[in-house]
């Protein structure tokens, strides 16, 4: 059975931060594109960061950009979003997500997403 878990998230004051990891079990997903999205109440899910396969490649939103690194480490199946300069508007349950295998779009869509974690909150207090 596949399975992303996400941990690491929590309360944390404006301008701390945070380290996210996903675990992935069931298959390995080294030659699978991995994006964080985040859902705040009341608002749909969006795309956070993406990592290609092989790691050459990342995105970002413009909102988290300069202040959010995403990185994988295959041999461990595990990506992270190392999230810093954290703002109250980044409150939101944050998401693991995988693409298709050799997709090299690194920027999904939600419609593009094959596998989901069950996220973690993260509350930046101001």
């Amino acid at each position: 059975q596949v399975q992303l878990v996400e941990s690491g998230g929590g309360l944390v004051q404006a301008g701390g931060s945070l380290r996210l990891s996903c675990a992935a079990s069931g298959r390995s997903f080294s030659s699978s594109p991995m994006n964080w999205f985040r859902q705040a109440p009341g608002k749909e899910r969006e795309f956070v960061a993406g990592i290609s396969w092989r790691s050459s490649s990342t995105a970002y939103a413009d909102s988290v950009k300069g202040r959010f690194t995403i990185s994988r480490d295959d041999a461990k199946n595990t990506v992270y979003l190392q999230m810093n300069s954290l703002k109250p508007e980044d409150t939101a349950v944050y998401y693991c997500a995988a693409g298709r295998r050799y997709y090299t779009n690194y920027r999904l869509s939600v419609g593009q997403v094959d596998y989901w974690g069950q996220g973690t909150q993260v509350t930046v207090s101001s």
